[in-house]
């Protein structure tokens, strides 16, 4: 069974808590349940976690080399700037796929630029949970 690690960054575990007009009412939990819903209908293995601290997802990615055959990231804030993650998605080297719940081209200046995305085979935004769905998908037919 194909293993993939799902990566959440600053801010996600406060889902149904903040900003719900741009994120939605439902929280972490919930998305969490919905992710491994989603592995489970592809027959992948997840295991999901989530960091604000920038170090230590630069961790988890290293720790994913030999043991995940595929990452789901969503950077969050470090999308922007973390040439951190960046720098250990490629050290790595597993397939892996960007995800945003919101369309960041559509919001400020700032969030259009994606460092991280580098690194990655492809960036889903703006389309809620169902975005970790299809990057799941995504990995599992590639993988």
């Amino acid at each position: 069974m194909k293993k993939i690690l799902v990566l959440n960054g600053p801010n996600i575990n406060m889902l149904g808590v903040r900003e719900k007009t741009i994120y939605g009412k439902l929280d972490y939990p919930a998305l969490c349940a919905y992710i491994q819903k989603a592995a489970a209908a592809l027959n992948v293995e997840v295991e999901v976690a989530q960091s604000n601290v920038e170090g230590e997802l630069v961790t988890l990615i290293q720790q994913a080399y030999g043991k995940f055959d595929g990452i789901v990231i969503n950077p969050a804030a470090f999308t922007h700037y973390s040439i951190a993650v960046l720098d250990a998605l490629k050290a790595v080297a597993l397939p892996t796929i960007e995800v945003h719940l919101s369309n960041i081209h559509a919001r400020e200046e700032f969030r259009h630029k994606s460092v991280t995305a580098a690194a990655c085979l492809g960036q889903i935004c703006g389309l809620g949970f169902k975005g970790y769905a299809l990057a799941l998908k995504a990995l599992a037919e590639e993988m």
